[in-house]
């Protein structure tokens, strides 16, 4: 599951996609991706550590977020987005993504621990 830094801005949406698609290559298509901010609002300095925690619980939960108020995602955003109502999935590992001004940009990988293995 990818929680994209998800601005819904004509410029964000679409480069995050293709970077989405570069990174995942063929199987972008079937990874899910949904937003938090239509929820939260823009946090500024807070929203990468409040979806850090929304992510975690998405593994606990096994449900992944939606994005609220996703219609019709703008042309060239063609992945695999969870509009309106959370889904239920087996979700192991995370992505969160998270942008700033000046270029301040982060990636957390949040995974599932398996007991077994400590």
């Amino acid at each position: 599951y990818v929680n994209a830094h998800g601005t819904a801005t004509k410029t964000n949406d679409p480069i995050e996609t293709r970077a989405i698609r570069r990174v995942f290559g063929p199987a972008a298509r079937r990874v899910a991706v949904s937003s938090t901010k239509p929820v939260t609002g823009h946090l500024m300095g807070a929203a990468g550590s409040v979806e850090s925690a929304i992510c975690a619980l998405a593994i606990r939960h096994q449900i992944i977020p939606p994005t609220i108020n996703l219609d019709k995602p703008d042309a060239g955003c063609d992945l695999d987005y969870v509009p309106w109502e959370a889904r239920p999935y087996p979700v192991d590992v995370t992505l969160n993504l998270s942008a700033g001004f000046g270029g301040k940009n982060s990636c957390l990988v949040l995974g599932r621990l398996d007991e077994g293995r400590l």
